[in-house]
């Protein structure tokens, strides 16, 4: 593979859109010192300005309590007090981190639910809708004015509030269909401006591209506030998904076809061939690594964050959730494939999307269960330690980038090997990467990369993401797959995984730099030409 950068190509804004912000777990581990120096770390090393989670209003916030979940006396239930004090000690931490929170308003108290519909996870959050949307409206509106009264008119208008999380998915997210979401987004929004017309209201916040088409035109039919667009995208969904073509279509996944049953013999079957009877083992048997069990496509998140670009004609669209898994526990979660994903996936939606929120930032994360092993397929940048993962290397290449993209033309990172290049004036950075869906076992690729520069260059340097670079999963396994690490162990981790410049071989001939690099499946190269 031979690439050729003449000198007159035209030079592009490099959108970082990732930047805008970052996903995380829930409300209640904001709470965490670990997590806030996690934060920090993301902040201050890759330029993310933002953090959306879950649960600001589940019930382990306490946001509602009753007498009668203290002591159920005969009348206790009348006796009810709302208190956003923890509400405050997450986002004070978010602050502190340098961060804004994008906040998205989930989930039900189950003391305002219709039903007390519990959803799937680990943490049980309340997926039902209100019984009175009169009273949700009123509590909405005093959480409004405590985070008013406690941050201030000017800084709460700088933050987004996005109603809700992926209300498309029955059972796991949300107790009923589109039009009871489209009715609780409607009383949200219109609270929040009664409070604040200033402030930013959006939706709808579903995976896989969906519903943005009937959102809005539910919102023009019925006059109701809406500031931005936002939905979600995996490559890799075993909940199924969509695929918009044309402005108002809009096609759900079968799933397969399989019936539940069907479904349920086969988990079975798996778990029983396991010896390793972990929960992470069997959590792999029963939800298996979409993006190694299937042939999917690589430009999903390409072709559909397009079709909503259009969808949302002028309004701002932000993708809050994106990655290449959506299972959580996939080991390939922690290997290079995400980082080749996500660095070509970042670069393909740059001209589509207005910001975007990778899920997520770390290992810190309890949706299914609160893991024992350091590496466990967690959606993370960083383990739970902090140890960062081959994903933060491919983002920092891109985050250290300079501002000014070489516009190398359509199709430049859907070859077999992809590349990016970017103008800084006195050097210039060319990015390489061999993304593949599967982790197949191939041999080497060699790409030939040649620059026409106006003189010889200094020194060229590289930082390498491959088997033997920026891959902690690789040592932790040599060391005997420990579950627990101790601080210098983590910071040896660290040490012996770190992603650093290296001097590369080139040569200068009438005006052309010429790089050679060979590339495993799934490698991401970084180089810098000074």
């Amino acid at each position: 593979m031979e690439f050729r950068i003449p000198a007159d190509l035209p030079r592009i804004p490099h959108k970082k859109h990732w930047q805008f912000c970052v996903g995380s777990g829930h409300a209640l581990l904001a709470l965490r010192t670990d997590y806030v120096q996690q934060l920090r770390f993301i902040h201050d090393t890759l330029g993310i300005r933002r953090v959306r989670f879950h649960g600001i209003f589940d019930d382990d916030m306490r946001t509602v309590c009753r007498l009668s979940e203290l002591f159920p006396a005969p009348g206790a239930e009348k006796f009810t007090e709302e208190n956003f004090r923890a509400c405050g000690l997450a986002y004070d931490n978010v602050l502190r981190a340098g961060m804004k929170p994008l906040v998205e308003l989930s989930f039900m108290p189950k003391a305002m639910s219709r039903n007390g519909v519990d959803g799937v996870f680990y943490y049980k959050p309340c997926i039902d809708t209100p019984a009175d949307h009169d009273a949700w409206a009123g509590y909405v509106q005093r959480f409004i004015r405590f985070l008013l009264h406690r941050y201030g008119a000017e800084e709460v208008r700088s933050w987004l509030f996005e109603v809700w999380n992926e209300p498309d998915l029955q059972v796991v997210f949300f107790s009923e269909d589109r039009e009871a979401y489209f009715k609780l987004y409607e009383t949200t929004a219109r609270a929040i401006k009664a409070v604040d017309p200033q402030l930013q209201v959006g939706g709808p916040a579903t995976s896989g591209s969906k519903w943005v088409s009937s959102f809005l035109a539910y919102c023009r039919a019925h006059d109701v506030p809406v500031d931005f667009v936002t939905t979600h995208q995996y490559a890799g969904d075993p909940i199924g998904g969509v695929e918009s073509t044309g402005d108002d279509l809009e096609a759900q996944g079968a799933g397969g076809g399989e019936s539940w049953p069907e479904r349920m013999q086969r988990m079975g079957e798996r778990l029983a061939a396991l010896h390793d009877h972990s929960v992470l083992a069997g959590l792999r048997a029963i939800n298996p690594d979409q993006t190694e069990e299937s042939d999917l496509p690589n430009d999903n998140f390409r072709r559909n964050a397009a079709t909503v670009r259009r969808q949302a004609g002028k309004l701002p669209l932000y993708y809050t959730e994106w990655n290449c898994n959506a299972g959580f526990g996939s080991y390939t979660n922690d290997t290079r494939k995400v980082a080749a994903y996500d660095v070509k996936a970042a670069l393909d939606v740059a001209d589509s999307v207005d910001g975007s929120s990778i899920w997520c930032f770390s290992d810190i994360f309890e949706e299914l269960h609160p893991f024992v092993q350091e590496f466990h397929g967690g959606f993370g940048m960083l383990t739970q330690s902090g140890i960062p993962k081959p994903v933060y290397y491919g983002m920092k290449l891109l985050a250290d980038a300079p501002a000014q993209r070489i516009d190398l033309g359509e199709g430049a990172a859907d070859g077999e090997i992809g590349i990016a290049a970017f103008d800084g004036g006195d050097e210039t950075h060319v990015i390489l990467f061999r993304q593949k869906m599967k982790n197949l076992d191939l041999p080497e690729e060699e790409a030939v990369v040649r620059i026409e520069l106006p003189e010889k260059p200094e020194s060229v340097t590289v930082k390498r993401i491959d088997e033997s670079h920026g891959n902690p999963l690789k040592l932790w396994e040599e060391m005997g797959r420990p579950d627990y690490l101790t601080p210098t162990e983590v910071e040896d981790l660290k040490r012996r995984s770190a992603v650093e410049p290296e001097d590369w071989p080139f040569t200068w001939e009438g005006g052309v730099v010429t790089i050679r690099a060979a590339l495993g499946v799934n490698d991401v190269y970084g180089f810098v030409i000074r």
